[in-house]
């Protein structure tokens, strides 16, 4: 009897050594998988956000913005984190005051 129980104590200790092993190696693969996660969807997005945060310091006036709606316009003077966009052709202006996260992207620069 004492020979069967130190058989089944020997099997229970390599499968509790068995099954520590599963667990380390289930804790890296999802370790690794939180950090590949990260890389594939938080740097590019950081990455987007720091290139328009810069284009947005670098707009000036002359600039031809399109904005969030979609409208083509330029920009006629900077207050802070206003712009004033000037909209339509020669004969028809209308000026705008919108805030400068308005501004979907700066399509040509003033030289």
């Amino acid at each position: 009897m004492n020979m069967s129980f130190a058989l089944l104590s020997g099997d229970a200790v390599a499968s509790a050594e068995t099954a520590g092993g599963m667990v380390s190696s289930y804790i890296i693969s999802i370790i690794v998988l939180v950090f590949v996660f990260y890389h594939l969807l938080c740097v590019p997005e950081k990455m987007k956000r720091k290139k328009r945060q810069e284009m947005l310091k670098t707009m000036g006036i002359g600039d031809t913005v399109l904005t969030t709606g979609d409208f083509y316009g330029v920009i006629v003077d900077i207050i802070e984190d206003d712009v004033i966009v000037r909209f339509g052709g020669d004969d028809k202006d209308c000026c705008i005051l919108m805030k400068k996260s308005a501004i979907a992207e700066v399509v040509t620069a003033e030289k």
